[in-house]
């Protein structure tokens, strides 16, 4: 890759400010992949030599990447471009088939598959009397060999047969799908708490940092309850989108 002088121009005569232009040009590289996930940038003395800019501004400009998820510093390593967040939009969508749809490549560990008794929070929202059984799945999904999120999911048990090996190499709603359950509908909640230290050792994140949650009761085009589904996500990685339109 040429260097990054040869790739970001600033226009010292535009109102904008010179932070932000070489922000916004970095920030395009890293999208487009010609800054790939890994690669270390120089220090900012360096930077700011070579782009004719001083530091306190270099400092500024990578400092709003940190803040936006792009690029890490790491102590004794330095500052490194780190793999994309994962924009979904706030549809009845699977995070596998959006990983897919984003080329990203999906992972997934499972950690746990049983059949259980559900409790009376499960049942309620699968409206099957408390104590059914029911699926009990956690899995651990990574974009790029990157851990992104931890699902956990409750379905009842005569929906579709599970196993750990078809889980692993695809998704839930795929397998569903599969089964010739046909998905029409979903309440959702987002929110955010703080990480224990078992979801926080999963996730690769600090014992108690914010996490994304997410919990949804799925629907067959029936109107039957066929998932219940409380996800954790890395903020850092992931962003849930919207439009909203004025009434």
């Amino acid at each position: 890759m040429p260097p990054l002088a040869e790739l970001i121009r600033v226009d010292r005569s535009s109102p904008i400010p010179l932070y932000f232009q070489v922000a916004e040009r970095l920030e395009g590289l890293i999208i487009s992949g010609e800054l790939a996930a890994g690669a270390r940038l120089d220090n900012e003395v360096s930077l700011a030599g070579e782009l004719g800019l001083s530091r306190p501004t270099m400092r500024q400009a990578i400092q709003h990447l940190v803040d936006k998820g792009l690029l890490v510093r790491k102590r004794g390593v330095g500052t490194q471009v780190v793999h994309s967040r994962v924009r979904r939009q706030v549809e009845l969508t699977s995070l596998h088939d959006d990983l897919v749809r984003d080329h990203r490549r999906p992972r997934t560990e499972v950690l746990r598959l049983a059949r259980v008794g559900a409790g009376e929070e499960v049942a309620s929202a699968l409206q099957v009397p408390p104590g059914s059984l029911v699926w009990e799945l956690e899995r651990l999904r990574f974009a790029d060999d990157e851990p992104l999120a931890l699902l956990r999911n409750h379905l009842p048990v005569g929906l579709c047969a599970l196993s750990e090996e078809t889980l692993s190499r695809g998704g839930l709603y795929e397998e569903l799908r599969g089964a010739g359950v046909q998905l029409g509908a979903a309440e959702q909640s987002i929110g955010a708490r703080r990480a224990s230290a078992a979801e926080a050792r999963l996730l690769g994140e600090g014992r108690g940092v914010p996490l994304l949650t997410m919990r949804r009761t799925a629907y067959d085009v029936q109107g039957r309850p066929v998932e219940r589904g409380d996800h954790l996500y890395r903020p850092s990685l992931y962003s849930f989108e919207c439009t909203l339109l004025a009434r």
